[in-house]
């Protein structure tokens, strides 16, 4: 994780400024605190292994940019995929601009052990592509989009310290390596929950987006 400031900030939000209105997504620039939400997905499909970014683009109380930078998976791990919860398959989240879907949350809230806060889907549907061949390679077949309300949340996966591997840790969701990382990244959306209420969009591009 880091938190980038000052004109390499600068620099991240306007290039990706440049590319959510490519691709004619909201970029959320008005007011202090007001996030972007962003993950991004590595364009070789490695299973089980935290290979992702996650960002958090805001300006912050000087107005200035700032951006935490985190380590994640956008994917489901490998004890999904052979092993599936979902009749249809498992879930792998599609790259879109999701709206007001996200709100602060109890994740796993029926799980003792695992339940925390969390960034998780309440607002609406979100789109995934079901994987049902129940091997360890991750399908992004166009004929298995399946839209409606899964719970696939923004969370962390170890409670301290971080996971080597994503095993169990994500089914779909967006998960986090670090503990340390997750709980910056909700510090500051808990910030602009205040400023703006418990509604977040979140938007998942892929590597290549970034390709002039």
């Amino acid at each position: 994780m880091s938190i980038i400031k000052g004109l390499h900030a600068n620099l991240i939000a306007q290039r990706l400024k440049k590319v959510m209105k490519k691709k004619g997504y909201s970029f959320f620039e008005s007011g202090i605190f007001n996030v972007n939400i962003v993950g991004i997905r590595a364009t070789e499909k490695k299973t089980n292994v935290f290979d992702d970014t996650m960002l958090l683009v805001y300006k912050n109380k000087k107005k200035e940019w700032e951006v935490i930078s985190s380590v994640i998976t956008t994917d489901p791990g490998e004890k999904y995929l052979v092993d599936p919860i979902n009749d249809k398959g498992t879930a792998i989240l599609v790259p879109n601009q999701y709206k007001g879907i996200y709100k602060v949350d109890i994740h796993a809230r029926n799980n003792t052990r695992f339940a925390h806060e969390a960034l998780c889907q309440r607002g609406g549907k979100l789109q995934v592509w079901r994987d049902n061949n129940k091997d360890k390679v991750l399908d992004h077949d166009p004929e298995s989009i399946d839209e409606g309300w899964f719970g696939v949340n923004i969370h962390r996966s170890k409670s301290s310290g971080e996971a080597d591997y994503v095993g169990s840790y994500s089914a779909g969701c967006q998960v986090f390596k670090n503990s340390t990382d997750f709980k910056l990244f909700l510090d500051v959306i808990k910030r602009s929950k205040k400023l703006y209420g418990n509604s977040f969009s979140y938007t998942l591009l892929e590597e290549q987006d970034f390709e002039d």
